[in-house]
């Protein structure tokens, strides 16, 4: 099927093309340039056409979440991060199971299609139950299984199994889902367990998500620990590379952003759930400018309380500016390039992140009759500044509309958030009891 995208203004992210004409064709992308062009040179079976102020942009990449946390949003406010965690959320934690994790992971699919992300970068439990909901709902995912041992050996082993076990049975699925590793943090892994993380990562040519430098009483402990600062004690035994996805890197130090640009690894920036839970401002800016590749999460709904990337577009533009009293700290052009096509070698699975010949057709398309979108003296402004999730007109994955008019093609929403609230109901009674 050869699909043709007609008119609207597209943004690449690398140029602006009005009136713009794009061709799909087996998932990816076959052409882009004007329509002129596209009605001059090609044909066609299907086609969308699109109002000439609505705006074209690629799949937003979402590169560090954890998708069934959609149930615990707004249980636990308002609490420093290990008071959040060791008093609130392990212990919901430890009452989840299968279905629970299903449907969290299927409201966030939802969620995140609605407001215009077409891939996620997900750690969690129960990732089976996850992943089948995320390719049933047709969003691209790179999954793992979070990972705890505290230095025990059993758990150790447990947790490693179960890695495997997810790797076997869901990577590749639909040709959406891509398994990762997932060991927690440094301060909660013990070097066993990342040394084996790292073996593993070699041996199956796959991704690694790891939290990092989250908070200054993180960087303590690991420091008493091991002797190292986080990214200083990570390298030291070998974890870093190109492969790696390390979450919030808040507290670093400029060795420690040299390393990270040295070993390649991506860095998500998590603006909105690091404000929340006051674990401080991440140096964006100095790793920008060190040559690190930067890129956007919103981590879990407990702790942002959405997934809408738009929104964490904005809230990463404008807290560098505020934080380094410099409105040029952070452009609205590289925050689109760290939402979209820095993002890219996160997925391994195909060429994501771009609107470009061969590239996936991962699309978003806001609604350019919208207010916020209105007028529209720079796309790229509008895209970070105005937009939210609600401007979100249609989205395609793979070249799939999975969006349509503001509604998800692929599952039916109203299911969804049916079950999730009972789950979600169901993990807080039995919290009170």
């Amino acid at each position: 099927m050869r699909t043709a995208v007609l008119g609207g203004v597209l943004v690449t992210p690398d140029e602006v093309i009005e009136d713009a004409g794009l061709l799909i064709e087996d998932g990816k992308i076959a052409f882009v340039g004007t329509r002129e062009e596209l009605e001059e040179s090609e044909d066609w079976e299907d086609e969308l056409t699109l109002d000439e102020h609505d705006v074209i942009l690629p799949g937003l990449i979402n590169t560090h979440t954890h998708g069934p946390m959609t149930i615990f949003r707004g249980v636990a406010d308002d609490l420093p991060l290990m008071q959040w965690l060791e008093e609130e959320i392990w212990p919901l934690e430890e009452r989840l199971d299968a279905e629970k994790c299903r449907w969290g992971a299927a409201l966030a699919a939802v969620e995140a299609l609605k407001s215009g992300t077409t891939c996620l970068v997900d750690m969690y439990f129960y990732m089976d139950a996850v992943a089948e909901a995320y390719a049933e709902a047709g969003i691209r995912a790179v999954i793992s299984h979070g990972m705890i041992d505290l230095g025990d050996e059993d758990k150790r082993e447990e947790e490693l199994k179960e890695t495997r076990r997810i790797y076997r049975k869901c990577h590749g699925l639909e040709d959406l889902i891509e398994v990762s590793l997932g060991p927690h943090a440094p301060y909660t892994c013990s070097e066993e367990l990342l040394r084996e993380v790292r073996r593993l990562a070699d041996e199956w040519g796959v991704k690694i998500q790891i939290h990092v430098a989250e908070t200054r009483d993180e960087v303590k402990q690991v420091k008493e620990e091991t002797g190292r600062r986080p990214v200083e004690y990570l390298d030291e035994i070998g974890l870093l590379g190109d492969d790696v996805i390390a979450a919030h890197c808040v507290w670093l130090t400029d060795e420690e952003i040299d390393t990270l640009a040295r070993r390649e690894v991506i860095v998500s920036h998590n603006p909105a759930s690091n404000m929340k839970l006051a674990s401080g401002v991440s140096p964006v800016p100095d790793m920008l400018d060190r040559g690190v590749t930067v890129t956007i999460g919103t981590d879990g709904c407990a702790s942002n309380n959405n997934l809408d990337m738009l929104e964490e577009m904005k809230l990463a533009a404008l807290l560098h500016k505020v934080d380094r009293e410099d409105p040029t700290a952070t452009k609205a052009l590289k925050i689109l390039k760290m939402a979209t096509s820095w993002a890219e070698g996160v997925y391994s699975l195909a060429k994501i992140g771009r609107i470009e010949e061969g590239y996936a057709a991962d699309l978003v398309i806001l609604d350019g009759s919208s207010p916020r979108m209105s007028p529209c003296h720079s796309p790229v402004s509008n895209i970070v500044y105005s937009a939210t999730g609600a401007d979100v007109k249609h989205v395609f994955v793979g070249g799939e509309q999975v969006v349509e008019n503001g509604r998800v093609t692929t599952v039916d929403e109203e299911e969804v958030l049916e079950r999730a609230r009972e789950c979600a109901e169901q993990l807080t009674a039995s919290n009170r009891t």
